[in-house]
């Protein structure tokens, strides 16, 4: 299911640079932020989007490993 999707963590100065027909995300209120909102992630699947051309891509088992890092867990309840 998550072997075909690619994953891109972007810092938050460019979430409006993101063309959100071109991701799986619908919309800048559905990113999923760091603890210190400056870096996001986008998903998407097939031919990697213009605007993400040149960033680092993960696969799903290599962003979960990016995303249990301490500045993504949120550790407040």
């Amino acid at each position: 299911m998550f072997e075909n999707i690619k994953y891109v963590i972007i810092n938050a100065s460019d979430v409006s640079s993101i063309e959100f027909d071109k991701v799986i995300e619908r919309s800048e209120e559905t990113l999923r932020y760091n603890n210190a909102g400056t870096k996001t992630f986008v998903k998407f699947e097939g031919d990697t989007p213009e605007f993400l051309s040149g960033k680092t891509q993960y696969t799903y088992s290599e962003i979960k490993a990016e995303l249990n890092k301490s500045e993504w867990i949120n550790t407040e309840d």
